[in-house]
């Protein structure tokens, strides 16, 4: 008797692939636990500064200076040791959400439907203030490293699990109510209740998260990224086998997808967390558990607050855009271009986020370590960097505009419209990446508050209101609404770079090493 060809394709993956599945993970594993034991890059080595004690500067420069080639040299590579592998870990977190997504597409267009609306709202209502509470560890962590109280790491990250895992616990029970608020918010109710049971199982993936933050930016910090990114890649593997498990094999359906996005985040989790317990590269830095994590933790959300509203001022007004789409004439191809254009964007956009993510990492060491020469020279070799990134990647967009359509319809109507998108996107893609190298010094140097209200500025006061006049009043549709986002980018990365041309960096040093030197003291005294 033949089993049935999709059977028989089941049977296979069991046997076979599964072989060469465990292969791929061994070997990951290999070279992580080779990457532990290896990884001797030391302050020292890089010629950082001797910690800072009180508010003494070992820098006494006035104002900038040229810096020679091999100068330029040895920051460009420093930053691409950093860059390349965490714009890969940026990839593979959001092919997590995606390869979930695309497995639930296998079960019906309303599954596909309510999984898209549930990852949307998750997005908008937990991930994103995840991400930017953590993101206050760029600059705790990254000035300790560089002022080489290492053991002070540790401590910023246990008291930023406490409060990302406290913030967590009433966003779970947002996530629990999901349907009900999409309803209530105008949403098509079957829809609704589909996202809603979605929501509700991806609420151990919140408190995933919130760790995740915390020791990818821990490990980030003091520059050792290798290790995220294998964990990275090994957690992605396992994640196309648990889904295939937890959506067609479980029964669970649409309820196994994100389950199968929580398992996954959860042994990202454990392997850095084992990493870091058992690497010798840690050993300085990861003392153990103290009881010092309780205290201070008004100073952490000094900064964890003003990072959160930076970064979900930013991400709103994207998910805005989506739904002023909606509101257009023939909504239904308005919607879907600017879905896709979107999707397009963030995908080109994890080149310079990982760049972003690397001049804070080289901004908050150099400031930490006192030397502000060396903090200007990370910002000027990053910028050059993600222009000339910015350029190629246009270049590259321009190009392929004819054909991306393809990808995702064969009806020549949308083809054409994302062929004309695509010229914004590319005009786009140049200014984000220089906002984003400039929020990421601002990061690094702890001036979230003032990257708060950039943003606030040039999305809300800018950026929608331009939106909104291109698209409803002169009628440019969906190309109106990216007029608005080009509008809102261009203000940002002008607002930045006037705030980074009128930076004192001798004073911002000072600052750091007030700021490592405080909490320090503070802590010692609790």
């Amino acid at each position: 008797m033949h089993l049935p060809p999709l059977v028989i394709q089941s049977t296979q993956i069991v046997i076979k692939p599964t072989r060469i599945f465990v292969s791929i993970v061994v070997i990951l594993i290999s070279l992580f636990w080779y990457h532990s034991q290896h990884y001797t890059i030391t302050m020292e080595e890089e010629g950082i500064a001797t910690p800072l004690l009180g508010h003494a500067i070992q820098e006494s420069e006035k104002g900038a200076r040229s810096y020679t080639k091999d100068e330029l040299l040895a920051e460009f590579k420093k930053q691409l040791y950093l860059a390349g592998p965490l714009m890969t870990v940026n990839l593979l977190i959001c092919g997590l959400s995606m390869i979930s997504v695309m497995f639930v597409g296998h079960l019906g267009e309303l599954a596909l439907s309510g999984a898209s609306m549930a990852t949307s709202f998750a997005s908008v209502t937990g991930t994103s203030l995840m991400v930017g509470m953590g993101s206050a560890l760029d600059t705790f962590c990254g000035q300790s490293y560089g002022a080489k109280q290492y053991h002070m790491l540790g401590v910023h990250k246990q008291r930023a699990m406490i409060v990302l895992l406290s913030v967590s616990i009433p966003l779970a029970f947002i996530w629990a109510n999901a349907g009900n608020l999409l309803v209530f918010l105008g949403q098509d109710p079957e829809i609704s209740a589909e996202a809603g049971l979605y929501a509700r199982f991806m609420i151990p993936s919140l408190f995933a998260n919130a760790l995740l933050q915390c020791h990818v930016r821990f490990l980030q910090s003091q520059n050792n990224v290798v290790p995220m990114m294998i964990s990275t890649g090994i957690t992605t593997l396992v994640h196309i086998l648990v889904c295939w498990i937890m959506v067609f094999k479980s029964g669970l359906g649409s309820r196994g997808a994100a389950l199968a996005n929580a398992v996954s985040l959860w042994i990202n989790v454990l392997l850095l967390a084992v990493y870091i317990r058992v690497s010798p590269s840690c050993k300085k830095t990861w003392t153990g558990f103290s009881k010092e994590a309780f205290c201070n933790i008004p100073t952490f959300l000094k900064l964890a607050v003003p990072s959160a509203v930076m970064i979900c001022l930013e991400i709103w007004s994207f998910e805005m855009m989506v739904l002023l789409s909606g509101l257009l004439p023939n909504p239904q191809l308005e919607t879907s271009v600017l879905s896709i254009s979107l999707n397009t964007c963030s995908m080109f956009y994890m080149i310079p986020l990982g760049l972003s993510s690397a001049t804070s990492v080289r901004v908050s060491n150099e400031l930490g370590a006192g030397r502000a020469q060396a903090a200007r020279l990370a910002i000027r070799v990053s910028m050059f960097t993600v222009v000339i990134e910015g350029a190629f990647v246009s270049m590259i967009l321009i190009l392929g505009r004819k054909i991306w359509g393809y990808c995702y319809s064969n009806e020549e109507e949308v083809v054409n419209y994302i062929a004309q998108m695509m010229l914004l996107i590319a005009g786009s893609h140049v200014v984000d990446g220089i906002q984003s190298v400039l929020s990421g010094a601002v990061r690094g140097s702890g001036r979230q508050k003032a990257g708060a209200i950039v943003n606030l500025g040039a999305y809300y006061l800018i950026g929608i209101p331009l939106a909104v006049l291109f698209a409803f009043v002169l009628h440019m549709g969906g190309k109106g609404l990216w007029f608005g986002i080009i509008a809102a980018l261009f203000a940002q990365a002008l607002f930045l770079y006037i705030l980074t041309l009128c930076t004192n960096w001798e004073k911002e040093a000072k600052k750091a090493n007030q700021r490592v030197y405080e909490s320090m003291i503070q802590d010692e005294v609790s």
